[in-house]
């Protein structure tokens, strides 16, 4: 165990020295507690939404407050925790670690990415207070840019600043891993998140500029009426949708692939096996950066698009679920015969899984034009991006947090209320969300604030499991707080997992993460497939 006066967390411990530290380690927490409060943030909002929803009549707030809610709970919920959650926390704090570094290659770029984060979360809520927005978070022209009476501005100025800090965190990645991996660490001996955590840097310096421009042309058209979007100023409305998409299509992937590297790493260290394929995962991340920004057009078939130009963004939305259904298969082949431990990083793992391969496959109904004519802008859409966001990225998310949580903290968590936690969010999301796949096969339109009392059944249920899904998260979130102090000391690796990050790194890390510089000299993922599972765990 580290001396606890040298480790990242107790060398220095000053507010001044959190506020101005540039250890990727301190920066990643620093991360973790903002998002969490953006978190609670959309959080809120949602419930006031499913609360609403418990009733065909719009009794609980009104419609144009209804229409606020949806905005901020989509903008904040995007922006400020799903792109940024695993890249900024996880992947901050073990891109160094994993790969034998003492830091990332732009420490100070770090600690700016995160002051530029907290601006534009700033703004963002502050555009809550001014009274909100009402355009949902898509921000479709030529209303927000022409007719909305609310703080656009203000809540654009924040998604386009908080742009610029994916970026910074982004060119770090690359660089980093570019250049400075252990001895012996080559391409194919990284762990698969780190490949997962490069490909997802690629889509944000590529993609998230477009944003950037596109948010400040709306700007320019509200502000000084030149004529870009708005058709009777002489503008194209289907411009903005393409360039929206042609950024928000790849950040579906931003947010799934951290998540499918942080999947990797758990089925592998759970089941006691080497991974399988992983060559093929490896690439099927980069295949996935590549192909995500040929689909966006796949959001715009009812919009009034060439119907050739509908029918090959069809085509490239199969092909992109190939390379997510080659990670799938090596996953399920890599628990085949596994020694495999259900401890709670492994539950979400497996709920991962199931959740992902069941919205990934609701994702082909929406890619295919017929379908997508009947449900687009229902809610069978909102079921099928929520199981890919949420009931992926969240849960995969939730998974890693548990699986570094000694890692990060030195602490052990109470075993037996993770495993609650995971099931409960696992059958609440479920509950939540599987209903609504019905109601927009049935015709139920998403962002309504009344709706037919026909519906009312499946939306009481759809409230219900969100009231079981809020206690999900609000439970891992009080016993990991208890467990910063209360909780047994956690031993260097007590996952007996592989990679730098357990077999060099104590738990918490010193503040220069290793003692001395690493070397590679095996595989990544040597695991014992004959060896006890129960002797492997603490």
């Amino acid at each position: 165990m580290t001396d606890t006066h040298k480790n990242y967390l107790t060398h220095q411990t000053s507010i001044w020295s959190w506020l101005t530290t540039t250890d990727h380690k301190r920066i990643a927490i620093l991360y973790l507690v903002t998002l969490l409060f953006f978190f609670l943030v959309g959080g809120a909002a949602a419930t006031l939404i499913r609360l609403e929803l418990a009733t065909p009549a719009g009794d609980v707030v009104q419609a144009d407050t209804y229409n606020r809610l949806f905005t901020i709970h989509g903008t904040v919920m995007v922006w400020f925790f799903l792109i940024p959650s695993i890249p900024t926390t996880l992947g901050n704090f073990l891109v160094p670690l994993m790969i034998g570094a003492d830091d990332l290659a732009f420490p100070r770029l770090n600690l700016a990415s995160w002051y530029v984060f907290v601006f534009g979360g700033l703004f963002t809520l502050a555009a809550i207070i001014l009274g909100g927005v009402d355009t949902g978070w898509t921000f479709y022209t030529p209303y927000s840019s022409t007719y909305a009476n609310s703080a656009v501005i203000t809540v654009m100025v924040g998604v386009a600043i908080v742009g610029f800090s994916s970026i910074m965190t982004a060119i770090n990645f690359i660089v980093t891993i570019h250049t400075m991996r252990a001895p012996g660490m080559g391409w194919f001996r990284m762990p698969l998140f780190l490949w997962a955590n490069y490909a997802t840097s690629i889509i944000m310096v590529l993609a998230t500029p477009v944003l950037t421009i596109t948010l400040a042309l709306v700007g320019l058209e509200r502000i000084f009426g030149i004529g870009i979007f708005d058709p009777t100023l002489g503008g194209d409305p289907l411009l903005f949708q393409h360039l929206f998409w042609f950024y928000s299509h790849p950040a579906v992937y931003i947010m799934i692939l951290p998540g499918m590297g942080v999947i990797s790493e758990l089925i592998t260290a759970y089941s006691r096996k080497p991974i399988f394929g992983y060559k093929a995962i490896a690439f099927a991340s980069i295949a996935i950066a590549i192909l995500g920004f040929l689909v966006w057009g796949h959001h715009m078939f009812v919009a009034g698009q060439s119907v050739y130009a509908s029918m090959m963004f069809s085509i490239l939305s199969y092909m992109v679920a190939i390379p997510s259904a080659i990670k799938v298969f090596n996953w399920t082949a890599t628990l085949y015969k596994g020694q495999i431990s259900l401890k709670t990083p492994m539950l979400y793992a497996l709920g991962f899984i199931g959740l992902f391969t069941f919205g990934g496959l609701t994702g082909l109904f929406v890619a295919a034009l017929a379908v997508d004519v009947h449900v687009h802008d229902t809610y069978f859409v909102v079921a099928h991006f929520h199981y890919i966001m949420v009931g992926g990225m969240v849960t995969a998310f939730m998974g890693g947090l548990h699986y570094w949580w000694p890692k990060i903290t030195g602490r052990m968590y109470p075993e037996f209320l993770g495993q609650i936690s995971a099931i409960n969010i696992f059958l609440g999301f479920n509950l939540t969300f599987f209903p609504q796949f019905i109601l927009g096969y049935l015709g139920m339109p998403r962002r309504y604030h009344e709706y037919p009392a026909e519906f009312q059944e499946l939306n009481v249920a759809s409230t219900l499991g969100a009231s079981i899904l809020a206690v999900g998260y609000i439970l891992p979130i009080a016993y990991l707080i208890w467990s910063l102090r209360y909780g047994k000391k956690a031993p260097k690796n007590p996952w007996k997992a592989t990679g730098l990050e357990w077999e060099a790194a104590d738990s918490p890390p010193i503040a220069e993460n290793f003692d001395e510089k690493p070397k590679v000299t095996k595989k990544p993922y040597h695991y014992d497939p004959t060896e006890d599972v129960e002797e492997a765990y603490v």
